[in-house]
């Protein structure tokens, strides 16, 4: 069962701040991969992470082609942080949405500074839904039942 956990939501609410934004892996629909920094990643529930998609480019392009997704989060300075290695890899199935209240809600939980990056609100709500949590060594911290 994935059901995240206070210490996470919060190493994910500071990452940006801490100097440490997310890394989010995609791959085209042929498999070609691309890594790319999201300073949004929040947790959204339990079980599903979410960014703010701002940049309308390869990303979320990729997305559509394929949505299996890995986000990697990285602060060993964080001395709360008990993960080896200060990393946390979060394993899942990636959606885009561009309205409603899933869009809404992402929003309010993407931190000020990238807000204020989309004054406008034209971008779009990455939904994740995760599937696998695991640390730098692959040991599995959580899973889906």
């Amino acid at each position: 069962m994935i059901k995240m956990t206070p210490l996470m939501k919060d190493l994910l609410d500071k990452a940006l701040a801490d100097g440490t934004p997310c890394l989010i892996g995609t791959a085209s629909k042929d498999g070609r991969p691309q890594i790319s920094p999201k300073g949004s990643v929040a947790v959204f529930n339990d079980d599903v992470l979410c960014y703010w998609e701002r940049s309308h480019r390869s990303s979320q392009k990729r997305i559509g082609e394929n949505p299996n997704v890995t986000v990697y989060y990285r602060n060993p300075a964080r001395k709360e942080n008990p993960y080896r290695a200060g990393c946390i890899r979060f394993h899942g199935k990636a959606r885009i949405v561009t309205t409603g209240p899933e869009w809404e809600k992402a929003w309010g939980l993407t931190n000020h500074e990238e807000q204020s990056k989309d004054p406008e609100r034209k971008g779009a709500a990455v939904l994740i839904d995760l599937d696998l949590i695991e640390q730098i060594d692959s040991t599995v911290i959580m899973k889906r039942d």
